[in-house]
């Protein structure tokens, strides 16, 4: 009788387990006829998690720390152990610090980076996993364009050259995601020198839907020309509560409040997750 028991215990907790795992599984599977990017609540530095509506994902930036596994864990399902691309887009550790953590606990697909030298510990450990683990490389050049789904794909804006010995932060990676009539800018920590060159360059064709602000909302970011042509609808500052850096800047906040853009804060409201259908855009 007693053998019986446990035996039915057993049954009843792999039964529990089962059901379970399809609720969560049927839940997830609900939220992927959407594209989802998530800027995640990770302290002060990026890290965006994108998840195109086939699954496909990629993750741009990983902050300073571990902080980043508990942010994907909140976001991924338990049983998804794999993220197709990483961006790291530049050395700062603010960037990449979490980003061995990442690749020791997921199966990355590939690894784009800028190609700018850096000799800080923090980018020495990225690379050393990064080599360790044998996962491609690839350096981040304008016109390139990784394809996540039907009318979903992320192009790369910046650099358009080598800059193997340039300023880390004037090599920033720019990117944009485009989901039919959506779309996303994210500018690293660009400077305001770069965000010009980028406006000359592309002008009316930079206007965008979600622009993730320049280097936390730093004053060396954001020109007025700028946001002038990409005239975003939303704008993200991934920063950290009470920083030492004092981000976002006023000066910042004045110029998106006199271009009477709507400003969502990591510091104040966590991770902040964007859906689109490829014509609407849904703020969680």
């Amino acid at each position: 009788m007693w053998n019986l028991k446990k035996n039915l215990r057993y049954y009843f907790l792999g039964l529990l387990f089962l059901s379970t795992f399809f609720i969560w599984y049927a839940v997830y599977a609900e939220t992927r006829h959407t594209l989802l990017v998530a800027f995640l609540d990770i302290g002060q530095g990026d890290a965006i998690f994108i998840e195109a509506p086939n699954g496909n994902q990629i993750l741009i930036d990983g902050g300073r720390n571990k902080k980043v596994l508990e942010e994907l864990g909140k976001i991924m399902p338990f049983y998804d152990r794999s993220i197709d691309a990483i961006i790291a887009t530049h050395p700062d550790a603010d960037h990449i610090g979490g980003l061995p953590e990442v690749i020791n606990n997921f199966d990355v697909g590939v690894v784009m980076e800028p190609g700018v030298k850096s000799g800080t510990n923090t980018y020495k450990e990225f690379k050393r996993v990064v080599g360790e683990k044998n996962i491609q490389t690839v350096l981040a050049r304008r016109g390139m364009r990784i394809n996540l789904d039907e009318n979903v794909y992320l192009e790369i804006l910046f650099p358009n050259q080598n800059v193997e010995d340039w300023d880390t932060n004037e090599a920033s990676i720019v990117a944009r995601l485009i989901y039919g009539e959506n779309s996303f800018l994210f500018t690293a920590d660009s400077p305001q020198k770069i965000e010009n060159y980028l406006a000359s360059i592309y002008q009316d064709d930079l206007k965008i839907d979600v622009l993730k602000v320049g280097h936390h909302g730093s004053k060396t970011s954001s020109s007025e020309i700028f946001l002038g042509y990409t005239d975003p609808d939303y704008a993200i500052i991934s920063a950290g509560k009470s920083n030492s850096y004092g981000h976002p800047h006023k000066e910042v906040m004045d110029r998106l409040e006199s271009f009477s853009i709507p400003v969502f804060r990591t510091d104040e409201l966590g991770t902040i997750k964007i859906r689109s259908d490829g014509s609407k855009l849904y703020i969680e």
